[in-house]
Parts: structure tokens; sequence; C-alpha cells
């Protein structure tokens, strides 16, 4: 597996990735918020592929002002689900956002259905509000102080 920076030929698989993706974990409508982030606000985003198939891709948001980064826009392909895919394209991400000193903490917004893995990750809940992101789908906000992080690798 490769990670690397988004292209604009990556476009049109991860549509397809965020498709393969709803209902279960994505709603319909936030097909098109995607496409819009991909066309008109991504910052970094970084895709995995397996050979020349894309099978994940996850962003960073870089908010210098309060010290924040947040995790956008998260997903794997469903046949690859489970195979450390993700924590693969995390872990990179958070690499690269652990160098970056002006950094302190990093959000993700997520729900129910995924909220476990970042856990696993280190991450901490800090909001819950129910049926955020559509009808029994609720935001899990969560959090990772990087000091704490940057304190296990010295």
């Amino acid at each position: 597996m490769n990670i690397r920076t988004y292209r604009s030929g990556d476009r049109e698989p991860l549509v397809q990735l965020i498709k393969s993706n709803t209902p279960r974990f994505f709603r319909q409508c936030e097909i098109e918020d995607f496409k819009n982030y991909i066309d008109h606000e991504i910052e970094e985003y970084y895709v995995i592929e397996e050979g020349s198939r894309v099978i994940g891709g996850g962003g960073i948001n870089l908010f210098s002002e309060r010290s924040l980064a947040r995790l956008s826009w998260d997903m794997v392909d469903p046949d690859h689900q489970g195979r450390g895919v993700g924590t693969l394209l995390t872990s990179y991400r958070l690499k690269r956002l652990e160098k970056k000193s002006d950094i302190q903490r990093v959000d993700v917004r997520t729900s129910q259905l995924v909220y476990n893995f970042y856990y696993k990750m280190g991450f901490r809940t800090i909001l819950i509000r129910n049926d955020y992101w559509a009808q029994g789908i609720d935001l899990y906000h969560m959090r990772l102080e990087l000091n704490d992080l940057r304190a296990q690798i010295d």
C-alpha cells in the first residue's frame, strides 16, 4: 500500500468510495458536501492505494490560530475495512501533524459507528450530539492532545 497526496484524478475514485460507504457511514447529501470539499475546500488530503487503485482517503484541515488540526473526510473501501488501511492513513496524518510545532491538538468529528476506531488511536470524546449527521447517526466530537503523543515518542 502507498500513501500519497491527493491529485485531481483521484476525485472520481474518491466519490465512488463515499458512495460505497453510503448509507452505512455517510448520508446521501454528504456526497455533494464531499465533492464541494474536494473541489473548493481541500487543504491537505491523502489517498492510500493498493497497486493503482484508490482504497482510502483522508484530509487534514488546519486552524493555526487555535493550534488545532482536524482530520476530515476519512473513508476506506468497504472491501478493505478491518485490514489496517484506516490505521495506516490516520497514523500517517498524525505523524505529519506531530512535526508541526504550532499544532497542539487534533480533532475528528465522527459517529458512534466509528468512534471506537479513533478511541483506540488515543482520541477522547469531548462532545456527543444525537441524530447530528442523520436520524440515528450521532456526532462524536473527539480530540487527541499532540503533546501527549509527542511525549510517548521522546
